[in-house]
């Protein structure tokens, strides 16, 4: 079947009319994670006043929503993940006074907030974890999720079951309470128990916090691990699929359980469809397609879309835990990406585009080549793939100016975050004389560890990078390359038309001028497994009622030859990562010549 066939084919079926067009479809989300952003008040920790300040940056980029990583009342546990209070601010980072006026000057920019919704556990300081701890007859008991102790031949206390905790993967997903005699379930950290949704007094509880922030004036909510909120009832041991270690993945009796569906209905039904709202629920362990859509479906009155974890989790061995390192080239990203575009466009699903994120490494250094020579070059092919897939774009703070991973020198006191210190703890109890073990743990934590992401972002040359004042001493250390790595240095002279940040305005912009090719048009896959340059090239075709596009990115380090698919004709080459010359001297037929990291837009006849 020839190009134009395939292109007649597909486009009178798949070709997403303006009777499904939504604004958060659209939408450009911006995530900001608020400690790491800008401090207005010399304390080195960022505030809702340096969100504020920055708005206008933010427009000018390109943004339409921003998503503000948790800045309610925390012990900061977990970076405020773990929540004492959802109707107030943390002090370290203003007033609901600050959130109010930062939602006035959002709406006066024609912008929305997201807030950050979690809600499958709370911290430990929480009110209603207080009073459930406080005694077996407390009428919060069983708002979270109490077992008794089991024992071993030896009398050995033991937890409920062998899960593993998520941030702490050789530890216990379940703490022992001394007070009460009992464990709670805590699958990301003792800090951090989860709620029990099986009560309903929960569910409302839940329910009254989304519509505290929705008639404050948020636009809606990013749901933090919302599948991990029903559980399997049983509690039965994992699968043992990590040997050698005492606790195992128990993803599959907490990850999507039997009654998920039932209460994501019941938010959107008793809440959400009361507002108009954006939704993305963040849904690690989830690979199955019907599971997906019973979410996303455009008839499932659940969410609008969901995080999907398969491209963050490429560099993982398969069913072992997250400080893994695993090879992967072309093939893989294009299984990734082929499957969730065409999933979505069959079966009136929407996807959420990102390659980065506050749990993620930093995108440059993880798919492509961060050094020197080539970190500008990865990060607009990165920007090529996102502002050309359909689905809703989500830029993590700092991608915009290809911000890399903490350098291989930084030692492990450098790294801040809970999930890294209970790994590298653990690994140097479990390793004590193996230095080589030790190595290779901090090997893989400059490659993986969430610290990657929540370095202060770069705001220019001066001392800390501007996140905070000279005198202050920010609350993580800034990256070492924040001289030559900064915004005020891509946003001002020359650089401020060829820089990273230049490319991602203009690619952003370019994507809403033609949002009926790029946001709903029809995708194809080219350069199927079988093709010799299929581990280097992912290249796709995306087309509209009137546009049809080829997209080509080299996903390697070295100069490839692609050839075009029969028929193909390319009338011009319309953008590319080395510049505009550089698209001067690109065949039209036949092959095109990549250099390494590059990536092309042709216009198809």
């Amino acid at each position: 079947m020839s190009v134009q066939k395939k292109a007649r084919t597909h486009s009178a079926g798949l070709y997403v009319g303006a009777d499904k067009h939504r604004w958060w479809k659209e939408a450009v989300v911006y995530q900001i994670y608020p400690a790491s952003f800008l401090d207005t008040n010399g304390d080195g920790w960022g505030d809702v006043p340096g969100i504020t300040q920055k708005l206008d940056y933010l427009k000018d980029l390109g943004v339409d929503v921003i998503w503000v990583s948790p800045i309610y009342k925390s012990p900061q546990a977990d970076m405020g993940y773990d929540i004492a209070d959802y109707e107030d601010i943390d002090p370290s980072y203003g007033t609901l006074a600050d959130v109010d006026n930062l939602i006035k000057e959002v709406k006066k920019r024609d912008m929305k907030l997201v807030m950050d919704l979690v809600v499958n556990h709370t911290s430990d300081q929480h009110a209603w974890f207080l009073d459930s701890r406080s005694s077996k007859k407390s009428s919060k008991r069983d708002w979270y999720i109490w077992k008794p102790a089991k024992y071993d031949a030896d009398g050995n206390r033991q937890p409920p079951n062998n899960w593993a905790m998520i941030l702490g993967e050789a530890n216990p997903a379940w703490t022992w309470d001394e007070g009460s005699e009992e464990y709670y379930l805590s699958l990301f950290t003792p800090e951090q128990p989860d709620l029990n949704w099986e009560n309903p007094e929960v569910r409302e509880a839940v329910h009254n916090v989304l519509r505290f922030w929705l008639d404050r004036g948020a636009s809606g909510f990013r749901m933090d691990v919302i599948n991990l909120i029903s559980k399997v009832q049983e509690f039965p041991d994992a699968d043992v699929v990590v040997p050698g270690h005492k606790y195992q993945p128990g993803d599959k009796y907490f990850a999507n359980g039997p009654r998920l569906h039932e209460w994501l209905k019941d938010i959107n039904r008793q809440v959400l469809s009361k507002y108009d709202t954006i939704t993305v629920g963040e849904m690690p362990f989830v690979r199955d397609e019907d599971e997906i859509i019973r979410v996303v479906g455009a008839e499932s009155e659940e969410l609008n879309m969901i995080f999907a974890f398969d491209l963050v989790d490429i560099d993982n061995v398969p069913g072992d835990f997250k400080f893994t390192l695993h090879p992967w080239d072309a093939h893989d990203l294009k299984r990734i990406i082929s499957r969730l575009q065409r999933l979505m466009l069959e079966r009136d699903g929407w996807n959420s585009l990102f390659v980065e994120n506050h749990d993620q490494p930093r995108s440059v250094s993880r798919y492509t080549d961060d050094s020197d020579q080539w970190r500008e070059i990865g990060a607009k092919l990165l920007c090529m793939m996102q502002t050309t897939l359909a689905g809703t774009i989500y830029i993590y703070q700092g991608e915009e100016i290809g911000m890399r991973n903490v350098p291989p020198s930084w030692g492990p006191e450098e790294y801040k975050d809970i999930e890294s210190i209970n790994f590298f703890k653990k690994n140097a109890e479990m390793y004590p004389d193996d230095a080589d073990k030790r190595a290779y743990a901090r090997k893989v934590m400059q490659r993986k560890a969430r610290d990657n992401a929540r370095t202060p972002v770069q705001w220019d040359s001066t001392s800390h990078a501007g996140f905070t004042s000279a005198k202050s001493k920010p609350w993580m250390r800034v990256n070492d390359d924040y001289t030559d790595v900064n915004v005020a240095a891509q946003t001002s002279g020359a650089k401020a038309f060829t820089s990273v940040h230049a490319f991602w305005k203009r690619g952003l912009a370019y994507r809403k001028q033609n949002k009926d090719l790029y946001v709903y048009g029809d995708f194809e896959l080219f350069n199927p497994d079988e093709d010799p340059k299929g581990a280097e090239i992912m290249a796709y075709r995306r087309w509209s009622k009137d546009r049809d596009v080829l997209v080509v990115l080299n996903f390697s380090g070295k100069e490839v030859e692609w050839n075009l698919v029969d028929g193909m004709k390319v009338k011009r080459w319309v953008a590319g990562n080395y510049g505009e010359e550089a698209l001067e001297e690109k065949a039209k037929n036949a092959s095109v010549s990549l250099k390494p990291w590059e990536g092309l837009i042709g216009e198809l006849e």
